[in-house]
Formats: C-alpha cells, structure tokens, sequence
C-alpha cells in the first residue's frame, strides 16, 4: 500500500515535505525544525483532537472516507457472463433485450423500485443542508429512504413535555414531508432511525402516532465508527442547549474558560457526542414486540462493521425478535466527522463483512430460523458491486441480500447537481462541461425530458435540479447498468442472481467468499460440454 500514509491524509487536511516518507511512521526521512509543511503529527501539535477528525472547515459541504486498501474488495470478483438460453423470460432475440430486465425487489416488506436503500443520514449538517434533493430523488425512483438519528434532538424548534418526551419535531416532520410530497405510496419507504437519544426522547412514539411513518430502524452502530453520532456546533448558544437536552457537549460550553476561549477563536466548533446502546438480546426482542404495539407496521436494524461474534449475536436477536430489514455496514465511510483513524483502522471492511454474514445465515436457514430481509453497506458507487453483492448472496433459494444501502455516493450526486445547477445559473459552468452537455440544468440532466413528461413544469423548481441529479443517477445510471450486467448473464429478474454468475481472481477472495477462481469456475460444466 505505497500510496497510504500515516502521516498525511487528505481527509486531515495533512502532507509531507519529503516524498520517500518512512514506511512505518510516515514522517519524512529527515524532519527538520524550518519546515512549512504540516504533517498530521505537526498539525496535531497545533489542533490536537481536531486532526482525529475530517477538515473542519469543510464540516457540512463535504463527506468522508477511509482511502485503506483492505486487500479485498469487489474487483476481485469477476462476473461471468452467458450464451446460452434465458432466465426470468422467452429466450427470444426481440424479448431477451436489457431494457426488459427487471430490477426491482422487495425488502422487509417493502417495494422497490431499483434495489437500493439509503441508510440513515442523521444530524450531521451535509444531510441537512441537501436533504430536499435526497428525499424528492429518493421518493420519485421508488427508493428506502432513512432519516437519521438525533434530528429531534438537534432542532431548536422541537417542543418536549415534563417528561422530556418530544411533542413537537418540525425537522422531523419536514423531512418525512419532503419525501412523501412526491411518493407514489407504493415503492419505497420513509424511514426514522432511532439511537440511545431518540428513544429516551420519544422520538419513536412522535413518529408513529404524530407523523403516521409506518417504519421505525433502531441503530446499533455504523462502519465508519463505533462510537455514537458526532456533529460540529459552531453557534455557543445551540451548543449549550443541545448540553441541556442531554447530550455530550465537548468542551463543555457551559464553562467560562471554553467560551472565552471559544470568542476569541481558538476553537470555531463545539463537538456533540451521542450515547452508544448497550443491546441485550431479550430487551431488543422485547422492544421490537413493543414497537409493533405501538403501531410500527416494520421494524429494522442498522449496525456497524463489528468483530464475527458480534455479527452472529446480532443475527441472533434480529432473528428471535423477527424483525423485517438488518442492515450491515461495512468499513469505512461516513458522511459527518467521523474520526479518520476510525475509518481506516477499525471496523470490518465490507467484502469480509458480508461474507461472516452469509456464514451466519446459512446456519440460521439450516437451523430453520427466521432470517430478515439483509442489506448490506459500506463503499457502494456502482451497478457492478450492487451485482456481485447479492450473486454472492445466494445461498440456493435466491439473494438474501435484497438490496444494497448507499448514502455517500447518493449524496455526492445530490452536492454535485446542486453546484452545478448553482453554476449554470450564474453563467460560471466549466467551459468543458458546457461545450459537450450544453449550459442550462434542462440539456445536460439528462432525466430531465423524462420527468417532465410526468411532472411538467415542476422539474427544476418544486423538484429541485439536485433530486433530478439523485434520481438520474438512482435510476438512469445504476439502473439501467444493473440490467445490463443481469443481461449479459442471461438473467432477466434479481432474484435468478446466483454465486455462479462469479469467479474469484485472487487466492484471498476465493478463500474469503467461497467463490472459486476463474480457473476453476463452472469446471464440470467445462468437461461436461467436451464429453460427446
């Protein structure tokens, strides 16, 4: 791995003066004291813990990621592709063509258009500030959209009772408002997640009584981190409130040293901390059972990327609570400030990740136990892995992966339309970009026709140019590729997938996913068709 350093990372904001930097350390051959350059050891002498995390600076326009090479990922799988007859339609040259392939599923229950789920986007600020685009796109391409932890906790418009239970979430309900504007009511869902916070605060109960939302998630944990939601607060009063209501608040905002220290810019941004859950198997079965009575006509579970014991127990209560969806996120990417050495260094990375998963299911089956509908997150960006994910899932009565959750990748589509749309207005696009797809938002998205035949006028102003962006790339581009590549296997619906459609390319990933190298792949299947 010659391109990862220890020392200097962009998401840091870090480098190196030297370029043969030391293999172990990172640090320059020959650190010397007239140096300009600001190494992550140098820049943590001047910001210490603020180094842990992504450039502050760009805290609310930017996401994050882990940039190790974990040794396995999904390139090391290669899909084989067919000749021969037609699966899930007539094997008929005019009907076996690609736009024909049909991609949608069903997880937990529920309807999908395009087999992706957006896992939960909380308080972080990026999800805030563009969550308009997320939801319209996710809702127009028939998608599971998540609303994160802790927005009840984080708007200063929420309304609590004596108890401390809210009564009044106008985040919340805008965002659930947001999607639903322009949901079929058929395809997809809008989902609230809920962590240690929100369920001490009633969030669960507001959304099923008050907002009418059919699908709660409990989260036991994400990929990039292990240690509960993190934002950055860079109003003093907000930060003091947000201590009141009782969350982690670092410095603490409250004493008179950080606030004097705070004005005169020291520090720019207070961090708020929430709480990690504790889970225990019967308590989780029995709120899950207490959820149900409430009203909750689903119930999911997100965790992270933990260690193989604890994927089996979290199998294990997902399994005797029966709920509907499990999600599995995998190292590393977050999408608010989670720590980069986190990212990087913890947590199971994603290829690896499903395939524990998969041992754990096969036992559950051959246990005759109930198995939820498995998503599976961490680094997807791409029709092909969404492919070899769930092909790798089928343990012989179909996919158990249903669908696949992304969140950056959706979100950076979202960011991009909007810059660019923002670009176009201002007459500033690049000169590049306008020559080849034109330089007004109608001409270079190219689902903007499309929509408009359905939704007229409202494309580009009651739809924002951001959720044509999310839509376009949900629909148009990871759609249409996921057809494409069922096609060349001669599979026209998801559920035909099969380990069978891959071949392993290096020792590691054979060994790992149980798929065999491409050398040894289908080889009876080779000898069989010589034998005559």
């Amino acid at each position: 791995m010659p391109w990862y350093n220890e020392n200097a990372r962009s998401t840091s904001g870090t480098t190196l003066r030297a370029r043969d930097a030391c293999p172990i350390s990172g640090m320059c051959p020959l650190c010397i004291r007239d140096c300009q350059v600001l190494c992550e050891v140098g820049k943590s002498a001047f910001r210490g813990r603020e180094v842990l995390y992504p450039s502050p600076e760009y805290f609310g326009e930017s996401t994050a990621a882990s940039n190790k090479d974990y040794l396995l990922n999904w390139s090391d799988l290669q899909i084989q592709v067919e000749v021969l007859g037609a699966q899930g339609i007539a094997a008929d040259s005019d009907a076996a063509i690609f736009p024909n392939v049909d991609v949608s599923t069903s997880v937990g229950g529920v309807p999908l258009k395009v087999p992706v789920v957006i896992p939960g986007l909380g308080s972080t600020e990026v999800a805030k500030r563009f969550w308009d685009g997320l939801a319209v796109g996710a809702a127009l391409s028939g998608i599971i959209l998540t609303i994160g932890e802790n927005i009840a906790g984080m708007d200063s418009r929420s309304e609590y009772d004596a108890q401390g239970k809210v009564t009044n979430a106008p985040d919340l309900a805008q965002r659930v408002n947001a999607y639903r504007k322009y949901w079929d009511g058929e395809h997809g869902d809008i989902v609230v997640q809920t962590n240690v916070e929100d369920i001490r605060a009633g969030v669960d109960l507001y959304a099923l009584k008050t907002l009418e939302v059919q699908t709660i998630e409990r989260k036991w944990g994400q990929g990039a981190k292990a240690i509960g939601g993190e934002v950055r607060i860079g109003d003093l009063a907000k930060a003091i409130e947000l201590k009141k209501r009782g969350y982690i608040v670092l410095p603490d905002p409250e004493d008179e040293a950080n606030q004097e220290a705070f004005r005169r810019g020291v520090f720019r941004t207070f961090e708020r901390h929430s709480r990690v859950g504790m889970p225990e198997e019967q308590a989780f079965v029995d709120d899950v059972g207490w959820l149900r009575e409430q009203g909750a006509k689903r119930v999911f579970l997100k965790t992270g990327a933990y260690h193989p014991g604890v994927v089996a127990f979290t199998l294990r209560c997902a399994s005797k609570a029966k709920i509907d969806m499990l999600t599995f996120d995998g190292a590393g990417g977050g999408t608010g400030m989670s720590p980069v050495p986190m990212m990087n260094e913890c947590s199971t990375p994603t290829v690896y990740l499903l395939a524990q998963v998969l041992d754990g299911v096969r036992i559950l089956k051959e246990k005759g136990k109930h198995v939820p509908d498995i998503v599976i997150a961490g680094g997807f960006v791409n029709e092909t892995q969404m492919f070899k994910a769930m092909a790798m899932s089928n343990l012989g009565d179909g996919p158990v992966v249903k669908a696949i959750g992304m969140a950056r990748a959706p979100l950076t589509a979202v960011m991009k339309s909007s810059y660019f749309a923002e670009l176009a207005e201002k007459g500033k696009l690049p000169k590049s970009f306008q020559s080849l797809y034109g330089d007004r938002p109608e001409q270079f998205f190219i689902s903007s026709a499309d929509l408009q035949k359905q939704y007229g006028e409202a494309v580009g102003k009651q739809i924002s140019w951001s959720a044509v962006g999310c839509y376009t790339y949900l629909t148009d581009r990871l759609g249409v590729g996921l057809k494409q590549l069922l096609a060349g296997s001669r599979k026209w619906k998801l559920d035909l997938l099969s380990r069978e459609d891959l071949a392993s390319l290096t020792e590691r990933c054979a060994k790992v996913t149980g798929i065999p190298l491409v050398e040894q792949a289908r080889r009876q299947m080779f000898e069989k068709m010589l034998d005559f």
